[in-house]
């Protein structure tokens, strides 16, 4: 499917992928409406530290083990991209720290990729989540998006459903929302995603220098630091649970001793994932549907491709060499017939 110059493109979830993909279409000619009946920021982009951290998210998320290749390119679009925005872009990088048997098994596994036995790597860059959530909406507005807080109901080419019942005419769907993607309804591939629960403590002052990487835990400086994150694989609800908030504050202090957590607030998101840890990216076999969800924990990682990718579908042109590896549909294939194989 290929959509000309002025079609009418909805976008539903406004965090790092939906938003990127909004501004990115909306340049290109698209009429562009974004749907979210979260406010600003109140998604799990928005509760996220803004890691960049491809060697990080290899080293320490199994699912993501076999994906530093992509997760590289992908970082690599991030200066231009983030210079496009005005997004500051920090690369003060990751240093690892901890027992002598914890580092040693990082080495392990720094070995196991290929890299470098190292206590501190310049790979992994970051940024401030909320602010780059605004300077896109910002962005995506100036070139003509429309953004509106209500939630996608139903879709079929030519009329989209609303939660409160309104119908409008768009041409496609890019569903690039997060736990409200999972029942198959607006796409059958959404069905294989699962709910992963993330909370994040926040601190007023955090220590200077590079991201801090510990057992079980990370150490982000910023304008609000931020101590986090948990993983609950399973779990879609948004209450912070003290159970595991206070294993990271244990974590933390393991590291920083001296860190004041009492006054630490507890931030909640949900994030969405597949079997093999990257987005679902690609027409859906829903008609005019196509998706852009699913990123795990790599969202703002992957924002600038999954922009680039979503538009070269539209466009009907190449959508470049993580097709394949991205391919909404590669789920309900045998092995060895994805996209572009």
């Amino acid at each position: 499917m290929k959509l000309q110059s002025g079609a009418r493109v909805a976008v539903a979830g406004a965090g790092a992928l939906g938003s990127a993909i909004a501004v990115r279409l909306a340049r290109s000619g698209w009429t562009v409406t974004v749907f979210d009946p979260a406010g600003p920021g109140d998604n799990a982009s928005g509760v996220a530290a803004g890691m960049l951290a491809p060697v990080s998210e290899a080293v320490f998320d199994s699912a993501s083990r076999e994906h530093l290749a992509i997760m590289r390119r992908a970082r690599d679009l991030w200066p231009a991209f983030a210079e496009d925005f005005g997004i500051p872009l920090s690369r003060v990088g990751v240093r690892f720290e901890g027992a002598e048997t914890w580092r040693a098994s990082v080495a392990e596994r720094l070995r196991g990729l290929g890299l470098a036995e190292a206590d501190f790597t310049d790979e992994d860059w970051r940024i401030e989540a909320r602010p780059a959530l605004a300077a896109l909406r910002r962005a995506a507005e100036a070139a003509g998006a429309r953004f509106e807080p209500r939630a996608v109901a139903d879709f079929a080419p030519g009329a989209l459903m609303l939660d409160d019942g309104r119908t409008h005419a768009f041409d496609a769907l890019v569903l690039a929302t997060g736990p409200g993607a999972r029942d198959g309804r607006l796409a059958p591939e959404t069905k294989v995603l699962g709910p992963i629960k993330g909370q994040i403590l926040r601190i007023a002052t955090a220590p200077d220098g590079p991201v801090v990487r510990g057992d079980g835990v990370y150490l982000a400086p910023g304008e609000i630091g931020a101590i986090g994150a948990t993983m609950e694989a399973g779990r879609d609800d948004r209450l912070p649970d003290a159970s595991a908030t206070q294993t990271l504050r244990a974590a933390a202090w393991a590291l920083r001793p001296d860190l004041d957590l009492d006054a630490a607030t507890v931030e909640v998101g949900v994030r969405v994932t597949t079997p093999d840890g990257l987005p679902l990216v690609g027409w859906s076999a829903a008609p005019g549907v196509m998706l852009a969800v699913g990123a795990r924990r790599n969202g703002w990682l992957f924002a600038p491709l999954v922009a680039g990718m979503v538009a070269a579908y539209l466009n009907g042109d190449n959508p470049g060499p993580d097709a394949a590896a991205m391919d909404a549909r590669r789920f309900e294939k045998p092995e060895g017939q994805r996209a572009g194989e």
